[in-house]
């Protein structure tokens, strides 16, 4: 993991903004969800209430986009990772896989329960 994702994810843990290179992350008091962006693109949001995480692409299905997803799942839903695999991407958690939509949303972090 990039030094720029240790601090992106220590920014979202503790409930802070942070600005770094091409990533940004911005707490919300009032809905106690940090998102995350890249190039200005929101590509998650974590609701701290719920441990749930909505994850997009913003149709920028790159390297980039991708690492920082699963920088961030590494930190709020351990063992859950985005590949990609002949050109599509998929999500996987604990021998589960799934296809990666815009706008899917990780509800549970012991099974791949998606909403």
């Amino acid at each position: 993991m990039r030094k720029l994702e240790r601090q992106m994810n220590f920014a979202v843990s503790n409930k802070g903004n942070w600005c770094g290179s091409n990533t940004q992350v911005t707490y919300n008091e009032s809905t106690n969800c940090s998102q995350v962006r890249l190039h200005g693109h929101l590509i998650a949001t974590v609701d701290h209430s719920t441990n749930a995480v909505k994850l997009d692409s913003c149709g920028y299905t790159t390297n980039t986009t991708k690492s920082r997803l699963n920088a961030l799942l590494e930190e709020v839903k351990y063992g859950c990772k985005v590949f990609q695999k002949n050109w599509n991407w998929y999500v996987s958690h604990n021998g589960q896989t799934a296809d990666f939509s815009d706008g899917m949303i990780l509800i549970d972090s012991v099974s791949l329960q998606i909403a």
